[in-house]
């Protein structure tokens, strides 16, 4: 029985709502549409009123945007789907399964050794573990307690720091960052276990260089390339790096939840030893059989695929939605073909003059992703536009068969409406919130102090928010009782940026953080009325006598 066979026979699942408004009356006769991906699906999936997200009240998208973990990375292809569900049949010993995917991935990796990860991410935490303890399994369980331990450092180019390097600093390593050669071959030490990089030379320091100082002291390189196309022979590898990482879930089109590490075989060894079903640090990052020979479908697919066919095909779907908007007034388009492996598609990119439709791409950008059937894509400037030029980007490399004539109607739909122009004027203020106000913000199973400093200047709002770990400028707009402010907490990798969306009356403010990925929080606040100081003031006439 195929498994969209067995989805079909789920009447205990309650549907959430009919079929869409806007959707396409489902056409079983349909001709299959032409489909190098290899990715197996029913083009009207999407608008189809069974699909299973609907069953849970979940509106599903179609993804413009790219292989975004948030709305699920890559589609998995047909012979990776095939291969889980062969491997979900029967049990098999792990370290053996481990070792022939070892060497079936250096075979058509042409790499020294290959390893399944459960995501690029753990495969990263893997890694490290593995440069730390040398496959000591008496140091593996003192992780991330690494006192004693010989190799404790990692180092890692400023330009590569990333909210992904989290899987590192994980182990508990001392993560040291370098802007330049000379910092970098200051930073290594006999305590260094390994250099960490992105795969994108984008700074001052080249994996070429790093390897000319690493290579005699034995100190490995990891690169992630995370969102990269796979390349054999492998473009890093031959350039020096020792271990590459890659996400199974994005350009490979494997398993969301796998990673592929190709490499070094002995520190992939000591990898494979840090990570599940082995107890110990890496447990919690457990790769199943059936994404292990997923993986290794994904990556039999990937090497003997026609990816011009594929690109050829992105690209035709880009001319469609291009020639359909391209008939608006005002609407240009232009193809963007990137050079980079990483995040490799094609891209439209849809400009025109805000002033002139009385839209955004913003704007257009949310009502998209908000409104069924709902779509995510890019919005904003783009390379080469005029000053004052709104745009979107829509990436091909997970569209699906189908999807192309849903987008370019969509699009079309928004841009061709008559607007009038946005209003210019402000409502004026209901009062000042000039000082000081002390905050309880609310997350999920916490509430944190904090506070602001504001000045205001008519609709304009600015100052400083003191968090509970750093002090940030913050600044907005107050209309009426309504006031919205933003403010950016930066550290090495991460950032994370507080938009507040509130009422104020008097001395109280309350309402909204929106926080991005971390979701929402709720906040209340209250001025703070400064006391008055009344003292005197002695000016010393010389140096103390005494301290």
């Amino acid at each position: 029985m195929k498994r969209r066979d067995i989805i079909k026979g789920l009447p205990f699942l309650p549907l959430a709502g009919g079929i869409m408004a806007n959707a396409i009356p489902s056409t079983a006769s349909a001709a299959p549409l032409p489909n190098p991906t290899g990715v197996a699906i029913n083009p009207l999936n999407f608008a189809d009123g069974t699909n299973i997200f609907r069953t849970i009240g979940v509106e599903p998208l179609i993804n413009c945007r790219g292989t975004f973990t948030i709305i699920g990375g890559s589609l998995e292809r047909v012979s990776v789907r095939a291969a889980m569900e062969a491997a979900s049949t029967s049990f098999v010993q792990y370290d053996e399964l481990a070792d022939g995917l070892g060497q079936q991935l250096a075979n058509l990796t042409q790499a020294p050794w290959g390893m399944v990860s459960a995501g690029c991410a753990a495969g990263l935490k893997h890694v490290t573990a593995a440069c730390v303890t040398g496959g000591n399994p008496e140091k593996l369980i003192r992780i991330p307690d690494l006192t004693g331990f010989d190799k404790t450092e990692v180092i890692i180019p400023r330009n590569s720091r990333n909210v992904y390097d989290h899987a590192i600093r994980n182990i508990g390593v001392k993560v040291i960052t370098v802007e330049t050669m000379a910092e970098f071959t200051n930073a290594m030490s006999a305590r260094t276990a390994m250099v960490y990089c992105t795969s994108e030379d984008s700074g001052p320091i080249t994996l070429e260089e790093m390897v000319k100082v690493t290579r005699p002291k034995n100190i490995p390189i990891l690169v992630d390339a995370a969102a990269e196309d796979l390349t054999v022979p492998n473009i890093h590898l031959k350039r020096g790096a020792t271990i590459v990482a890659y996400s199974g879930g994005k350009a490979l089109c494997g398993p969301q939840c796998a990673g592929l590490l190709i490499g070094n075989k002995d520190i992939l060894m000591s990898a494979w030893q840090a990570s599940s079903p082995h107890h110990g640090p890496g447990r919690d990052n457990k790769v199943g059989r059936e994404e292990m020979i997923g993986m290794l479908a994904a990556v039999q697919t990937w090497v003997t695929m026609d990816h011009q066919a594929v690109w050829k095909q992105w690209l035709g779907w880009l001319a469609n939605i291009s020639a359909k908007v391209s008939k608006i007034n005002g609407v240009k388009t232009a193809v963007n073909e990137p050079k980079e492996l990483s995040n490799h598609s094609p891209e439209l990119i849809i400009s025109w003059d805000s002033a002139a439709l009385n839209i955004t791409g913003e704007a257009i950008a949310e009502e998209l992703g908000r409104t069924k059937p709902r779509i995510a894509l890019g919005s904003g400037g783009a390379r080469g536009l005029e000053t004052g030029t709104t745009s979107l980007t829509i990436t091909a490399g997970q569209m699906q068969p189908g999807e192309d004539a849903i987008v370019a109607d969509r699009i079309n739909a928004i841009l061709s409406q008559k607007r009038t122009a946005p209003s210019t004027t402000m409502k004026a203020p209901s009062g000042n919130m000039s000082g000081r106000w002390d905050l309880i913000i609310s997350f999920f199973s916490s509430t944190s102090k904090q506070s602001l400093m504001l000045e205001q200047d008519g609709n304009w709002i600015q100052g400083s928010h003191q968090g509970e770990y750093s002090t940030r400028m913050v600044g907005g707009t107050i209309e009426g009782d309504f006031v919205k402010l933003r403010s950016t907490d930066r550290y090495p990798g991460d950032h994370i940026t507080f938009i507040f969306s509130g009422t104020f009356s008097g001395d109280t403010f309350s309402g909204n953080i929106y926080m991005g990925e971390y979701r929402t929080a709720t906040f209340a606040g209250k001025k703070v009325t400064p006391k008055k100081i009344h003292e005197i003031i002695n000016i010393p006439s010389g140096p103390p006598l005494a301290t």
